[in-house]
């Protein structure tokens, strides 16, 4: 097998209003702006703990352009993985007070999921990790149930897993 890449480093999306989704993006997800390129009509954003030069990247291609067609071709989802499951909270309340959340799931012993979609109908997952260590079976299953977040909370809070990506 050749060479391959180890992670993905960056994600870029059109979308309508430049500034609309900047403020989406470091309102609602707390992403800092990294740098700008007005030339392009596109900012970089980059999480508070992120290694790279940015995270992500917004290119404004004006209100004219056609919407995103869920089910069509093209990007589901974008997931952010959250540290704790007490972040996963947080930014539960964030993404519903900005009138952005689609849902949530329980993807059993591995993630626990909300779901939302940004001003131009992205659709994003932020999730979290449970400790390897404890995937079991779900390893290798497709699970989706229903997440009960206050029992996970009762469980899990204050354990760490952002640092155990491989």
């Amino acid at each position: 097998m050749g060479i391959g890449p180890v992670r993905l480093n960056h994600a870029v999306l059109f979308v309508a209003d430049l500034a609309r989704s900047e403020r989406f993006y470091t309102e609602v997800l707390g992403m800092d702006v990294a740098l700008r390129e007005p030339r392009a009509d596109a900012v970089f954003l980059r999480l508070p703990r992120s290694v790279h030069d940015h995270d992500l990247g917004l290119m404004g291609v004006g209100p004219s352009a056609p919407p995103k067609r869920r089910g069509g071709v093209g990007l589901y989802h974008l997931a952010w993985q959250v540290d704790t499951i007490d972040d996963l909270r947080q930014l539960r309340k964030a993404v519903a007070a900005a009138g952005a959340y689609t849902g949530e799931s329980s993807h059993g012993g591995t993630t626990k999921s909300v779901y939302g979609a940004d001003p131009d109908g992205n659709e994003f997952e932020i999730m979290w990790m449970l400790p390897r260590d404890q995937w079991g079976a779900y390893a290798t299953t497709a699970s989706v149930e229903p997440l009960d977040l206050e029992a996970e909370l009762s469980r899990w809070s204050g354990v760490r897993t952002a640092g155990e990506i491989r």
